[in-house]
């Protein structure tokens, strides 16, 4: 990702003077999240972007069934294939943190080696695969994924994934999104 941004005149919208609907939609991210990350004060300047990218997220969260290290393996792969160093950075601490993402699995994503557990490593390349395959993975792939314990369902739960960290990462490459504080020890390079 590019660190001089490609958008010059909208600039990170402060909470504490924001408006209208940039206003609500931060209102909203700071009771969900409780503090407003960089991405979101830069999402508001478009606020339907932030409030379809909150509400995916917690559907995503709360109704795909995955475990939250799973769902974690899939915002990860995505950000990554996407290019995304600061969702890379901020899901790197979610999943060591608040997601029980196991210590070797995520130190292998980050670093694109062989992932060691194979249901996630499976989870991991297919999800690569939609984002790469623009929602076609092959059958070899989609079976591999069944034959692993997933159901179809699953399938439909990544391409929800797929599109809220397409709205974040394709955000964050517009603003070239300094990462937050609190995600800074995960940053990639």
């Amino acid at each position: 990702m590019s660190t001089t941004p490609l958008v010059h005149q909208l600039k990170p919208i402060d909470h504490a003077s924001a408006q209208g609907k940039s206003k609500e939609i931060l209102d909203l991210a700071l009771k969900q999240v409780g503090f407003i990350p960089n991405m979101y004060a830069n999402m508001a300047n478009a606020p339907a972007v932030l409030s379809t990218y909150l509400h995916g997220y917690s559907l995503f969260r709360s109704e795909s069934g995955l475990k939250p290290a799973e769902q974690e393996v899939v915002f990860l792969a995505v950000s990554q294939v996407n290019g995304c160093k600061y969702c890379t950075a901020a899901h790197s601490m979610i999943a060591e943190k608040m997601s029980g993402v196991p210590a070797d699995v995520l130190k292998a994503i980050r670093a694109q080696t062989a992932i060691p557990d194979a249901k996630l490593a499976t989870l991991y390349a297919t999800t690569v695969a939609m984002v790469k395959s623009h929602g076609q993975p092959s059958p070899e792939t989609v079976k591999t994924f069944l034959d692993a314990g997933y159901k179809e369902a699953d399938l439909m739960y990544i391409v929800l994934a797929i599109a809220v960290k397409t709205l974040s990462n394709f955000s964050n490459h517009l603003f070239a999104t300094q990462v937050d504080e609190r995600f800074a020890a995960y940053k990639v390079d």
